[in-house]
């Protein structure tokens, strides 16, 4: 391991605070003018869940790590884990702020168009009656209110619920009393009348909260939720002799809740009296502790439309995309035989899923076909059609092989549920490695052959998930290569003989081959500018920590290569830095749809070598998980990523360009305004339209 005094900082920050920049453009979303008022409403939604997973994850482990190694210092930022915090919480407070603003703003404005929340004190006097008849009839009876004193212990607070806190006068003593949310009742509960009116559960508590401690005085109340400490590792725990993996996973799940405290939050109007009390008695710090004015959950928001007329969904929502079916039978061609005769990209969301899944659906229905293999990390609700298609498989004779990683953070009980329907199904189940995920994205689908065995491939930079498959932006590869074929196979048997170790011709497989392989190119891309020729790299990521690849790339770009990257969310490189990074340029682009797609390309023209990956430039992706880069090999292919890549670059309404101190800055719109995913909606409709035209004229 590297010494840290080895470790130049100066082109270099802090993981946690570029996320904390990237999540604040999430919510810079929210003013912009161009977004539809209920858009911007759901990424004020979306940056508060990122936020409370940060603060799970993120910040949970640089408390675990600041508890057994006070030294510890990131090679990034040469900070101790004490002295991130510091700064987070600081950036923190910020953000709450922010948010506050920018929430009430927006609210403000969905108010004009009819969608109104209300506090009791907005409801109408027969309203109000109508609300303490709820409480008293439905509320009251499910509440379990408890007084904090010396024979009430302060109770234990779960993990992100709500609680409502009170403090009381009586006896000549202050006391303080909680009340849990109840989770068994509406969240929201809608009001008649024109427009969509609606009230929290929690505030129609808060207002009643009085009838529950009656024979108190009230001093002051608010809304409370506490957020714990969730970096557990599964594979950390004991796991007793006899127990199997997925009940082992199951029990550990459980201590999510009983984690230390890293985060309180108070939504009330005003400055708490509590507050002081409330860190004494979770042993946090104050500076832990932020009060917000905006409901503390926000999850509601999505509901919200279902109660939208077609006015105010036209209006405040974005114009309605159905992704294209560019890849479904034509001409009475199967699939499988048109993938046979030529590769396929599919690019979601754009481009629908169900291509994917009516494959996998041919598959399980084909005489030739002996055996499907799948690597799932994250799926989706039980409703997905490719489980029931993988199930559908293996009951009608095929050898179905599924690598399910239980470790997907927040979807462990998920996965554990479709393994074990899997299992019953006859699909053979592995779970993977201990201390490495798997979170490749393949398929491999094996028939007969006149000559043996024929595969064909699917590789992707994303989930076999239909719903986020119309969210993110993805690519998958469908290829009958027969090469990236054996080389998958190959992959599927290491996987199923606990083997990280081995050798592939064409994939590059972490936490082996890929880092050392995409490092080699980059040196080669130095070289070529050393002997006189132009160099070039460019990439899209999600992330890029990796303290190795950066001074990689840094050491390239000071020789003279061109280096360009979208990277939406960390980038723990600054660019732009005199005769240092000043040949590497970085976008973000945060919009409608969540960029996930990752594609590593070096070099120019035909002789540039394209991969597609399931791995972000992280550490933990290509030292700890086990991730899959499958290189381009289709010229058609290859020149249509290209254009899509070309595209993101010249964004100039939702890409920010990053600066030499960390933060992002908007690009000047001149004349034409590009985003480049209304760019790709209208394109992929476009060339849709323009193949039905084909078809409709094409002479018989």
């Amino acid at each position: 391991m590297r010494n840290l005094k080895t470790f130049d900082i100066s082109y270099t920050q802090n993981r946690e605070l570029s996320w904390l920049r990237f999540n604040e453009r999430v919510l810079e979303e929210a003013e912009d003018e161009k977004v539809p008022f209920y858009e911007r409403l759901k990424f004020i939604s979306i940056f508060t869940s990122n936020l409370a997973e940060f603060f799970m994850i993120r910040v949970g482990s640089l408390y675990d790590i600041a508890q057994v190694n006070k030294e510890h210092r990131d090679n990034k930022s040469l900070l101790t884990a004490d002295e991130q915090l510091e700064r987070i919480f600081a950036a923190t407070e910020s953000l709450y702020r922010k948010r506050d603003d920018i929430f009430a703003h927006v609210e403000s404005k969905l108010r004009t168009q009819g969608v109104i929340r209300l506090h009791f004190s907005d409801l109408s006097v027969m309203e109000q009656r109508n609300m303490m008849r709820y409480f008293n009839d439905s509320v009251a009876p499910l509440l379990s209110p408890q007084i904090i004193d010396f024979h009430h212990p302060f109770p234990h607070l779960v993990n992100q619920a709500l609680y409502i806190a009170v403090l009381l006068k009586g006896n000549k003593k202050i006391n303080l009393g909680i009340i849990p949310v109840p989770k068994s009742l509406p969240e929201v509960i809608f009001l008649p009348g024109k427009g969509v009116r609606y009230i929290l559960l929690s505030e129609i508590i808060l207002a009643c909260v009085g009838q529950v401690f009656a024979m108190y005085s009230l001093i002051d109340k608010a809304v409370i939720c506490l957020t714990r400490d969730a970096d557990i590792n599964l594979d950390d725990e004991a796991n007793e002799d006899g127990e199997d993996y997925p009940q082992h996973v199951k029990k550990v799940l459980k201590m999510r809740q009983r984690l230390a405290p890293v985060r309180l939050e108070m939504e009330t109007q005003g400055d708490s009296l509590m507050a002081n009390y409330l860190c004494q008695r979770l042993n946090i710090e104050e500076k832990q502790s932020y009060i917000t004015k905006t409901p503390i959950h926000l999850s509601y928001v999505f509901g919200l439309a279902e109660k939208f007329s077609d006015r105010q969904k036209q209006q405040l929502s974005y114009p309605v995309f159905k992704p294209v079916h560019s890849f479904l039978p034509v001409d009475g061609v199967r699939l499988i035989d048109q993938v046979l005769q030529k590769d396929v990209l599919l690019h979601y969301p754009y481009e629908s899923f169900d291509g994917f899944l009516r494959m996998v659906k041919e598959a399980a229905y084909d005489e030739m076909v002996v055996s499907i293999k799948i690597t799932i990390y994250r799926m989706g609700s039980n409703r997905a059609k490719l489980m029931n298609y993988l199930i559908l498989a293996a009951e009608l004779g095929k050898e179905v092989t599924v690598i399910m990683e239980l470790r997907a953070r927040f979807d462990e009980a998920n996965n554990i549920n479709w393994s074990e329907n899997l299992s019953e199904a006859g699909c053979n189940i592995i779970y993977g490695f201990k201390d490495y995920k798997i979170h490749s994205k393949i398929c491999l689908i094996t028939r007969r052959a006149d000559n043996g065995v024929e595969y064909i491939t699917q590789i992707g930079t994303g989930n076999y998930n239909s719903q986020t498959a119309a969210l993110y932006t993805d690519l998958s590869l469908i290829t009958a290569n027969q090469g990236i074929g054996e080389d998958a196979n190959q992959f599927f048997k290491n996987m199923c003989l606990a083997n990280l170790s081995g050798s592939y011709n064409n994939l590059l497989v972490a936490p082996v081959s890929l880092k050392p392989r995409l490092l080699a190119l980059i040196a080669a891309e130095t070289d070529k500018v050393k002997a006189g020729m132009r160099g070039s790299i460019l990439m899209k990521m999600n992330s890029l920590t990796d303290r190795e690849v950066i001074d990689a790339l840094v050491g390239a770009a000071r020789q003279g290569v061109k280096i360009k990257m979208i990277i939406r969310g960390i980038c723990c490189l600054l660019p732009n830095i005199k005769d240092v990074t000043d040949n590497i340029t970085v976008i973000s682009i945060v919009g409608r749809f969540l960029e996930h797609s990752r594609v590593y390309c070096f070099g120019s023209g035909r002789s540039m070598e394209m991969y597609i990956s399931s791995a972000d430039l992280m550490t933990r992706n290509t030292e700890k998980r086990v991730e899959i880069a499958c290189p381009v090999y289709s010229a058609e292919i290859k020149k249509r990523i290209q254009h899509i890549l070309r595209v993101m670059l010249d964004d100039n309404a939702k890409a920010r360009l990053l600066q030499s101190d960390g933060t992002y800055k908007k690009r000047v719109v001149r004349l034409n305004r590009r985003d480049c995913q209304e760019y790709f909606m209208e394109f992929t409709l476009q060339k849709q339209a323009d193949t039905a035209i084909y078809k409709e004229n094409k002479p018989v």
